[in-house]
Order: structure tokens, then C-alpha cells, then sequence
């Protein structure tokens, strides 16, 4: 599985589109699944981050200034200049702001990879990646929106998340890593959660698709308005990753790293968010679910282009001689 991911990860959500769209009825009732199997996910993501690499995280300054300042620096830079371009509608506007804002924290590990990046080190900064948007998005939420911010978004669901997608799992993650230190039967246990990982990306993926495709034929003219910027968002975080590697000085693997986290959103994760808005504003879930379609899609091509943006430098012969 974990070497067919990509294929998978497709397939599920053609599977979810179909489902949905075959069984609308079933709708309401994933739609309510979406946080506990995205909970679990996150518990297996933060599981393979022992706690004393996310020591080791922070003491990696410039891997994780790199990923802090590509995040939360020169992507909202990118989105306020997308923003006045952006469809008048409330609605729009703000599901195109929760998912752009927020970095990816779960399959981008997985295609950055696919694409020779340093998924250990982007793997150990997802916790604070995580902790440092839901801290973030608020502030950039109100700096883009200001007083209409007030009248459509309650603090409660970002509160919520935050303790059942981050606190929660985080906590269980480094329990186990505890029990498993001490404990053979928590090694097996930690073994076998770790498994997991594509079932659960797969399940995560399918539930999120199928639950919203039977709403999207009320709002498609307004989604399609979105995808272009999706588009346009995915080619120029290519080049501003770029960029960010060379000002921070990072190896090419690291430097593919940062690429793939500038350039994948949280969808997955801001998606409760946006369910949680008033009907008035349902559309902004749907426009979140359109970036998840676009962007797996954007994600194949990096994995094939993101190596030729970055290729590896060849050894001099005397170091090779040398290892």
C-alpha cells in the first residue's frame, strides 16, 4: 500500500465522488465522521514524531524557519494578492481563506517523499506547524475580514478543533510512545497503529468527498470560480518554495521539503471549520473540498516536477572516494 499511495489516494476519492453521488442519503451521516477518523489519523501521524525529535525540531533552525516563514510569511503574501481577484461572496472568500492559510499536516509528508524530500524533518515539525496555524489562522482570519469576521465566525469551533485534532492526539501519541518504551505489548501496539497509516488517509479522504459531493451541484458555479486560483496557488508556491530553500540555505532534500508544505493546504483539518459556519454560509465548506480535489491532483504532477525544479547535486569524486 504504502508504495501505490498515490494511486490509492486517488482512487479514494473517486470512490468517495461516486458514493456520494450515487448515495446522497449517506451524506449527513459521514459528514459527522469526518472529525473522529481525522482524529485518529493525526494520532498515527504524531505517533511516528518521537518526542525527542520534536526537541529536535525546534533546535533545527533553519529547516524550521524555513517551513514557519514559507507558511505563514510568504503564503499570506500570495493569498492577499489573490484576494481582491477573489469572487465577491462572503461565503467564497472565507473557505478559500481557512483552507489557503493553513498548512498541510498529514499526506504532504507522504508526497514530499514520493518527490525525494525530507520527510523526517517535515514530519518532525508537523506538531508545531499544527499548533502554530491554529494559533495563526484566528489573526489572519480577522486581518482579511475584520469586523465581518465577528458576524459569521464563532471562536468556539476553532476551539474545539484545536483540542480534538491537536491536544488530544498529540497527548495519546506521546502515551503511547511511553508505554511502548516500557512495555512490550506497547511496541506491538505502536507497531501496528503505524501500519495504519494508508487505511486511514484512504477512510479520511473518501468520508470528506462523499459527505460533501451531494451538496456541490447547489453551489458549482461558485465553486468552479475557485479552482483557478487553486491552480494559480499550486504553480507560484513552486517557485516561492524555491526561493525560501535558497534564502534558508537548505540541502535539495530539505529544500523539496519546504516546497510541498508551502504548497499543501489542511484541508482535511480546517473542514470542521467550515461545517461549523452557519447555513448561510455552507458554500465555504464546499470550496474547502474543492482545494482537497485540486490539489491531490497538483500533488501527482509535483511529485514529478519538484525533483526537476530541485535535482540533486552530483558528489565531487573526492567525497564519494571518501565514503
Amino acid at each position: 500500500m504504502e508504495h501505490h499511495q498515490v494511486a490509492i489516494y486517488v482512487a479514494a476519492l473517486a470512490a468517495g465522488a461516486l458514493l456520494g453521488w450515487v448515495v446522497p442519503a449517506a451524506g449527513p451521516g459521514l459528514e459527522h465522521a469526518i472529525n473522529p477518523v481525522l482524529a485518529v489519523l493525526l494520532y498515527v501521524t504524531f505517533l511516528q514524531v518521537p518526542a525527542i525529535e520534536l526537541g529536535r525540531s525546534v533546535r533545527s533552525g533553519r529547516f524550521l524557519g524555513a517551513a514557519l516563514a514559507v507558511n505563514f510569511l510568504v503564503v499570506p503574501v500570495v493569498v492577499a494578492a489573490m484576494f481582491p481577484l477573489l469572487p465577491d461572496d462572503r461565503a467564497v472568500r472565507l473557505g478559500v481563506l481557512l483552507v489557503l492559510l493553513a498548512p498541510c499536516v498529514d499526506y504532504v509528508i507522504v508526497f514530499s517523499g514520493l518527490a525525494g524530500g525530507s520527510s523526517r524533518r517535515l514530519l518532525a515539525a508537523t506538531p508545531l506547524l499544527l499548533l502554530a496555524q491554529m494559533v495563526l489562522l484566528p489573526v489572519f482570519l480577522l486581518l482579511f475580514l475584520g469586523r465581518d469576521l465577528a458576524e459569521v465566525v464563532e471562536p468556539g469551533p476553532f476551539v474545539e478543533a484545536f483540542v480534538v485534532l491537536f491536544v488530544i492526539p498529540l497527548s495519546l501519541a506521546w502515551l503511547t510512545q511511553a508505554w511502548a518504551a516500557r512495555r512490550e505489548s506497547g511496541q506491538k501496539v505502536a507497531a501496528a497503529m503505524g501500519t495504519t497509516m494508508v487505511p486511514l488517509m484512504v477512510a479520511t479522504l473518501l468520508t470528506v468527498v462523499a459527505s460533501q459531493i451531494p451538496k456541490i451541484g447547489e453551489g458549482l458555479s461558485q465553486v468552479a470560480q475557485v479552482v483557478p486560483f487553486y491552480v494559480v496557488f499550486l504553480i507560484v508556491m513552486a517557485f516561492a518554495g524555491v526561493a525560501v530553500m535558497r534564502l534558508f540555505r537548505l540541502d535539495v532534500p530539505a529544500g523539496r521539503a519546504i516546497v510541498f508544505s508551502g504548497a499543501t493546504r489542511n484541508s482535511l483539518v480546517v473542514l470542521p471549520l467550515a461545517l461549523a459556519l452557519p447555513d448561510t454560509l455552507a458554500v465555504a465548506a464546499l470550496v474547502v473540498v474543492t482545494q482537497t480535489l485540486v490539489e491531490v491532483i497538483g500533488m501527482v504532477i509535483y511529485v514529478r516536477i519538484v525533483p526537476r525544479l530541485l535535482p540533486l547535486q552530483p558528489q565531487p569524486v573526492s567525497a564519494a572516494v571518501q565514503e
